[in-house]
């Protein structure tokens, strides 16, 4: 861990990840030892993972996991069982005879028009001030017309926003790819941008968005906080990086550039941008099927 956060720079969000699944592992084969690892272990962890009993929600009681949540816990441990062998710990990574559970990502569900109105009629009715309801439209607008990762979101500061030249940075340190990339701000987002700053200018904090509680940056408990209230309220049962994906379809739907919206997303590999192809939903392209005939045919 340390070796990730002070060598290679890690992300906190990437920290976290592999301190959980680190914990996870430990919980469910509380007994395994170094000369345990095997690719038996390993798949017996899987299986221990696949079949426990997890409570969620309101007391409902839930087992099994996702493909892309398999292919998570793989590549963490993957990353931590490569480096005990790097420092021969271990003579073998047990990953090195595993296949890598490739997930489809077919599951990347975007907001529909009527429930990102639903979310954001809760945020003007349900706004504990008129502060806190500005830094809530912010939010959501960044989201939506940004295409932000939570933490990237989360980690803006003050100086990533240029009113003048309409650019949002995202700074290599807060991105999942390290690589700094420029957004331009929907004029829309301006006005929201404008408005919110003139409420917190009395503040010291250099993040962007501001806790309710004191002179800090909004955390990564008191977003998640507003989202779970925000999925009562507006009765949309919603996730943070559905906005993401809301984003990525309805920029495709008005672009058609798959090279833009790549940069935009911040993706190393057009694979994963491409993805969102698939999420376009089959009204989309109907357009695109009539303008085909016999006579424009090769």
């Amino acid at each position: 861990m340390y070796e990730c956060e002070f060598s290679r720079k890690s992300r906190p969000e990437t920290l976290r990840g592999y301190q959980r699944t680190f914990e996870t592992f430990v919980k469910l084969l509380p007994d395994v030892a170094l000369d345990d690892l095997s690719s038996s272990t390993i798949t017996r962890f899987f299986k221990i993972l696949q079949e426990r009993k997890r409570i969620v929600g309101k007391g409902l009681a839930r087992n099994g996991i996702k493909k892309s949540t398999a292919a998570t816990y793989w590549s963490k441990l993957n990353n931590f069982f490569e480096w005990l062998r790097i420092k021969k710990y271990i003579s073998l990574n047990p990953f090195s005879e595993m296949k890598y559970p490739s997930p489809d990502y077919e599951d990347r569900k975007f907001l529909r028009k009527e429930a990102v109105e639903k979310i954001i009629t809760a945020i003007h009715n349900h706004s504990d001030s008129l502060f806190i309801l500005k830094r809530n439209l912010v939010i959501f607008y960044l989201l939506l017309f940004c295409g932000l990762r939570r933490e990237e979101l989360l980690l803006l500061q003050v100086r990533d926003i240029d009113l003048e030249r309409k650019l949002l940075t995202v700074r290599a340190e807060t991105s999942k790819i390290p690589r700094t990339r420029y957004l331009p701000l929907h004029s829309q987002v301006i006005l929201y941008l404008k408005d919110y700053l003139k409420e917190r200018k009395h503040l010291t904090t250099p993040y962007l968005l501001v806790s309710s509680k004191n002179d800090k940056g909004l955390s990564y408990d008191g977003l998640k906080h507003l989202v779970l209230k925000l999925n009562s309220l507006s009765g949309v049962k919603f996730h943070l990086h559905q906005f993401r994906h809301t984003f990525a379809v309805n920029f495709l739907k008005s672009s058609n550039n798959i090279a833009k919206l790549k940069q935009l997303m911040g993706h190393k590999d057009i694979r994963m941008t491409m993805v969102y192809l698939r999420c376009l939903p089959a009204s989309e392209i109907r357009g695109d099927i009539e303008c085909m005939s016999i006579d424009s045919l090769f």
